[in-house]
This record gives C-alpha cells, sequence and structure tokens, in this order.
C-alpha cells in the first residue's frame, strides 16, 4: 500500500500530518521524493523522523524554496522526472509507504510539467494507492479542499479522507462550520492540534493515535 499525502497549498502541516500517519501505520516507510528549500535546512523527511523515529527516505534535494522545476532551473541541475520517481518508489520492498509531496497538488515535480497528481496515478496503476489531503482549517478552506479533491477523483483516484493540519486552540465560527462542511467533500479522518510539531518524539507518538478519532459534532 502507498499512501500519498499532499496539500491544498503549502504551509498546511503536510510533514506533521505525514508524521502522524506514521505513527499509526505499521512497517511504515516515509519517502520524500523532492525536497526544495534544502539551502535554509529544509527537510521534511528529517521533521518526520524527529518526531517519530520511523525510517525516512530523501531524494532529490534543491537549494531554494520554491516549485521543484523552478527551483531546479534556477539552480541549473537535472531532476529526475515523474516516471523515474514511480520506478524507484514501486521497487521498494517495504510493505507500506507514505509519500509526502511537495507543496500542493499541482505543483511541478520535474521538467517536464508532471506533478504529485502524475506521480499518484502512475503508481495507482500498478499498486494499491490511497491519497491523503491535509487542509487548513479556516476560511478559504472549502473551495481550496473542493478544487483539489475533485482533481484527484477525476483521475480515478481513491481519498482515504483529510486531515485538519493545525486546529487552533481558539477556533472561531469559520473553523466550526468547517468543522462539519469538509466532511461534506470527503471523510475527515484527523485533527492535529496546533503546535503538534514541537512536541518532543514520546510525547508525539504518544497523542497521535487520538488526532485520528473521529471528530465531534459542532451541530445541536
Amino acid at each position: 500500500m502507498i499512501t500519498v499525502v499532499t496539500g491544498t497549498s503549502t504551509g498546511v502541516g503536510k510533514t506533521i500530518a505525514t508524521a502522524a500517519l506514521a505513527v499509526v501505520t505499521p512497517d511504515v516507510l516515509v519517502v520524500k521524493p523532492v525536497q526544495t528549500g534544502a539551502a535554509d535546512g529544509d527537510s521534511d523527511a528529517r521533521e518526520v523522523r524527529r518526531l517519530t523515529g520511523v525510517r525516512v527516505q530523501e531524494w532529490t534535494t534543491l537549494d531554494e524554496p520554491l516549485a521543484p522545476d523552478t527551483a531546479a532551473r534556477r539552480q541549473g541541475v537535472a531532476i529526475p522526472s515523474v516516471a523515474a520517481y514511480a520506478e524507484r518508489l514501486l521497487a521498494l520492498p517495504d510493505p507500506n509507504l507514505v509519500v509526502e509531496g511537495a507543496g500542493g497538488l499541482l505543483v511541478r515535480l520535474d521538467t517536464d510539467g508532471r506533478t504529485l497528481l502524475d506521480l499518484a496515478a502512475a503508481l495507482a496503476a500498478r499498486i494499491e494507492v490511497e491519497v491523503v489531503v491535509v487542509v487548513a482549517a479556516g476560511l478559504g478552506t472549502l473551495n481550496h479542499t473542493e478544487l483539489t479533491v475533485d482533481a484527484l477523483r477525476r483521475r480515478g483516484l481513491e481519498v482515504r479522507g483529510l486531515v485538519i493540519g493545525a486546529w487552533p486552540d481558539s477556533p472561531g465560527l469559520a473553523e466550526q462550520c468547517n468543522l462539519e462542511d469538509l466532511q461534506r467533500i470527503a471523510p475527515l479522518i484527523a485533527v492535529l492540534p496546533a503546535g503538534a510539531g514541537a512536541l518532543q518524539r514520546d510525547a508525539f507518538v504518544a497523542a497521535a493515535p487520538d488526532w485520528f478519532r473521529p471528530p465531534p459534532s459542532t451541530s445541536g
């Protein structure tokens, strides 16, 4: 099984959600095919490792915190194609893979204009794939989530569900309404508290399974 993790945008908590998924997935390997911002020390795989202790792999690294094709072009380096990433993932012997994308679903991962959507579709043609979409809690999230989920379903990809990447300590009206409205789009499988990424490993691993319990209803 391959679980592909994407987000409705950058900064929605995709890496922390990836780490939480890794905690509740047995015999897991987390793969970050493309990491940008390496010159600033960014490493999502290293962050997942810090939070969980699971095995991780990070493949292509690019200096600037930009879309991978843009970062590669500015850096003057060649990067693998999405097809090459798919073959490398399929060759891994691990029973469960969690693959974290870069940015949103349609960010270009290679210089041919292929995206995480193309990678997920290529994998799904040969192995069971499910996609988890990490979303924001506040205003704007419904539109972004609808667009992302619609793009996945148009390609015939299974959307396992949504993860709210950072639930505020004091949610406002928009967040409270979105908690239910998001579930009209796809199942809401987890709600991560804001600040979860600041936890130490033991606390993160202990808390993560509870984040995957059904969210409380706000109606009434």
